[in-house]
């Protein structure tokens, strides 16, 4: 990938540095440098005309000021509607506004992945985390470089999973196993064999892992993100599965055929914006569409599938209950049983949630599938 640059004109000379993005955005064409004097009322209305701020002050004030943007970016829109879907896509243009203008705040590394601002942490292994080895003078977003460091602590602690009274460790950009209901569906539904399993689109493992603590005696996880690769085979290191769980770089299935096939895709059809919103988001449904059209080629006989999926969709108005069961039934699949658990997640009491009516209704979902006219 090409490098880019961010350009900026500082005590009268030219300056530029590589730029950064765990998101993709490209690099602000103009650039002021701020400080400790800048107001948040001016730094709001500098971002939203497009100019970025480059910060040189002290680096707790930076946190503040963007605080104080993000909830001047963040009031309540003026545009709403009663209409589930309308309200979900106005939504995702203020998240995406908000980003945006967040987006205007920018901070620098030197090459060693240190920050030259007054009481600035030392974030170098967040930063490595994130980025890969810096060794130029960096700028990246203060909304990149919080994300970086709260990934890093997720990393370093981990998310206790009670289905394997052991911890799961995130790797930053991979998507965190905190909606532990979907985990517990898949540690109490009745496993159709001990012999083998495929669980696909593994992300950090957890799956794989739940499935090789129950007894599975060969489990093949599957992911085509080089990043949730490293982190599943990490984790499944860890916790001792590795001689028994094998993880593959492919998109979706791996070859051959199994008499269990799990797959968590992601929930929500619709855009994602960043490379993180790819566990959530599921453009045209597409990684559900391919499960569910491949899987018959890949069980056994009496194998069952099993699709692990909230309707959070179908009460934003993005997918009705039909159209789900008509992309099963169109894969040659039938339901055997569908097992229901609530979320317990925070923001279903959060009423100042925009999804909250959809949230409070939510239920997630396993699917045991076969395939039509087999046992």
């Amino acid at each position: 990938m090409e490098t880019e640059f961010v350009r900026w004109t500082e005590d009268g000379t030219e300056q530029a540095a590589v730029w950064r993005s765990t998101s993709g955005a490209t690099p602000p064409k103009k650039v002021r440098v701020a400080d400790d004097s800048m107001t948040a009322d001016e730094a709001y209305r500098l971002a939203c005309e497009g100019t970025a701020l480059l910060w040189r002050g002290d680096f707790h004030n930076a946190r503040q000021l963007g605080t104080a943007v993000a909830a001047r970016a963040t009031r309540k829109p003026r545009k709403t509607s009663t209409d589930p879907a309308t309200a979900f896509h106005l939504h995702r243009q203020t998240q995406s506004r908000r980003a945006s203008i967040l987006g205007m705040l920018l901070v620098p590394f030197d090459a060693d992945q240190t920050i030259p601002l007054r009481r600035a942490p030392d974030v170098r292994q967040a930063v490595h985390e994130a980025y890969g080895p810096i060794d130029q003078p960096t700028v990246t977003t203060l909304r990149d470089l919080l994300g970086a460091i709260g990934a890093y602590e997720w990393q370093k602690k981990g998310v206790e999973i009670p289905a394997l009274g052991a911890r799961i460790h995130p790797g930053y950009g991979v998507f965190s196993p905190i909606r532990g209901e979907y985990v517990d569906l898949v540690a109490d539904t009745p496993l159709p064999s001990l012999t083998k399993a495929f669980d696909i689109g593994t992300g950090t493992g957890v799956l794989a892992a739940v499935l090789a603590h129950r007894g599975v005696e060969k489990v093949v996880a599957t992911e085509i993100d080089a990043k949730a690769l490293a982190c599943a085979r990490a984790n499944l290191d860890r916790l001792g599965y590795s001689d028994r769980v094998e993880v593959v770089q492919t998109d979706l299935f791996p070859e051959g055929r199994a008499p269990l096939v799990v797959c968590n895709p992601p929930w929500i059809p619709a855009r994602p914006t960043s490379p993180i919103e790819y566990a959530i988001y599921d453009p045209d449904s597409a990684m559900l569409r391919g499960f569910l059209r491949g899987l018959p080629e890949h069980l056994e006989p009496s194998g069952e599938g099993w699709l692990i999926l909230s309707d959070i969709a179908e009460h934003l108005g993005l997918r009705t209950r039909e159209e789900l069961l008509a992309l099963i039934g169109d894969a040659g699949l039938v339901v055997r049983e569908r097992r229901d658990v609530a979320p317990r997640h925070g923001k279903i009491e959060d009423r100042s949630d925009a999804l909250y009516a959809a949230r409070k209704r939510e239920v997630t979902s396993l699917w045991r599938l076969a395939v039509r006219d087999r046992p």
